[in-house]
């Protein structure tokens, strides 16, 4: 009996030892939780201070983009009365004229094509304003001119008050930068040697608008993200994206230098319909939150009818009406538009079927007299081929140039 009272002592030491243990554990497991109590709190503190912040900011957000909308719509209200502010206009042309010369080979040595013949217009910052016609009615050639890219051969265009073309060249290409361009193309329009980084850093380069190479970078990876790319597409090639993601290049590169004015040459014609959507939407959403201005061509009325706030109808190098969306679609006042209206494929209605084949094409010398759409009006008289129709005022910001109206 003697010889086993050691071993039962032994037994109570070690389980003395282990609660012993058990004990040590559980204080420490206690003040592990408390202290991860602790950290728990502090950080539910940080998230919410940091939660705080990022839903003050975005109600600052949120607030600047409707004081902007609010300030565009006054702005729009203000220029459709006829009592814009000079500070309210960001490009103005008068009298604009762009003509080319014949090839030799038609014959034609002192005749000149006459793509833009007299267009006045003005845009308000903050605008949209769709520019439709049909394909040679020099819509395009006009925005060209517009943003300095063609010299025009007579009248004035004016960014921020000062004539581009009577300006120096230092100064010519300091109102450029203000500019932007996105052209039809978008597989035509990209250098395919470079990088997408090089591609939408090229403006700040150019136009020195970053400290060093590592800036360029950024700011093309925020004006990437910005349209709807990622961070890994700055060091893709353009064959390495879809249509729809190369005009998103093509819209970063456009911004990157925060212009005032863009021109979208055609900008979504060459995309599906899917994609063409997607990219109206971006382009609306970088309008509002960046307070853009647009020129936007294009020949589909639907996405003009969408995306602007004004549309003038080009024909022939003219304008031959101007008017709000609105009062445009609702009660378009020259033939012509009344025609591009009607021709226009809408579901639940057949388009005008227009036989264009027979038409005759005007000549130079017809040009310069008469009503340039008289051979295709059906209402033509004889005033239409002495007179040539001006604009005139019909309504609030409604303008056409008809002899019938």
């Amino acid at each position: 009996m003697s010889g086993k009272k050691p071993e039962k002592n032994k037994i109570e030491e070690k389980i003395e030892r282990v609660e012993q243990k058990l004990e040590a554990a559980a204080e420490a497991l206690e003040t592990k939780f408390e202290q991860i109590g602790r950290s728990l709190e502090t950080a539910a503190v940080a998230v919410e201070e940091k939660l705080e912040t990022a839903v003050d900011a975005v109600e600052e957000k949120l607030e600047s983009i409707e004081a902007r909308l609010s300030g565009r719509e006054t702005r729009l209200e203000r220029a459709y009365e006829g009592a814009a502010d000079p500070g309210d206009i960001i490009i103005e042309a008068q009298g604009l004229m762009k003509h080319f010369p014949r090839s030799k080979e038609r014959g034609a040595k002192n005749d000149v094509i006459r793509a833009v013949d007299g267009v006045d217009l003005s845009i308000v910052r903050g605008e949209t304003l769709g520019v439709v016609g049909e394909s040679g009615c020099g819509k395009s050639t006009a925005a060209r001119c517009l943003i300095g890219l063609l010299p025009p051969t007579q009248g004035s265009v004016s960014l921020y008050g000062s004539d581009i073309n009577a300006a120096d060249k230092n100064a010519r290409r300091a109102l450029r930068r203000h500019t932007g361009m996105i052209f039809q193309d978008p597989y035509g329009s990209l250098d395919p040697r470079m990088t997408v980084a090089g591609i939408v850093s090229e403006p700040l380069r150019a136009y020195n608008l970053a400290n060093n190479k590592k800036e360029r970078l950024l700011r093309a990876l925020d004006m990437i993200e910005a349209c709807g790319l990622q961070a890994d597409d700055l060091f893709k090639f353009p064959h390495q994206f879809s249509g729809g993601q190369r005009q998103r290049v093509c819209i970063a590169r456009a911004l990157i230098a925060d212009p005032s004015l863009v021109v979208c040459d055609e900008a979504v014609s060459a995309l599906d319909v899917s994609i063409q959507a997607q990219i109206v939407n971006l382009l609306v959403d970088l309008r509002e939150t960046r307070d853009l201005t647009y020129a936007f061509i294009s020949h589909d009325l639907e996405v003009v009818h969408f995306i602007a706030d004004r549309v003038a109808v080009m024909y022939l190098g003219r304008i031959v009406e101007m008017a709000r969306k609105e009062d445009l679609f609702a009660s378009p006042k020259h033939p012509y538009t009344v025609m591009l209206l009607e021709s226009a494929p809408v579901f639940g209605r057949k388009a005008l079927d227009v036989d264009l084949s027979e038409t005759p094409e005007l000549s130079p010398e017809e040009l310069r007299t008469g009503c340039r759409f008289r051979n295709r009006c059906p209402q033509a008289k004889p005033e239409c081929y002495n007179a040539d129709p001006v604009l005139r005022q019909f309504g609030k910001a409604h303008a056409a140039a008809c002899h019938l109206l």
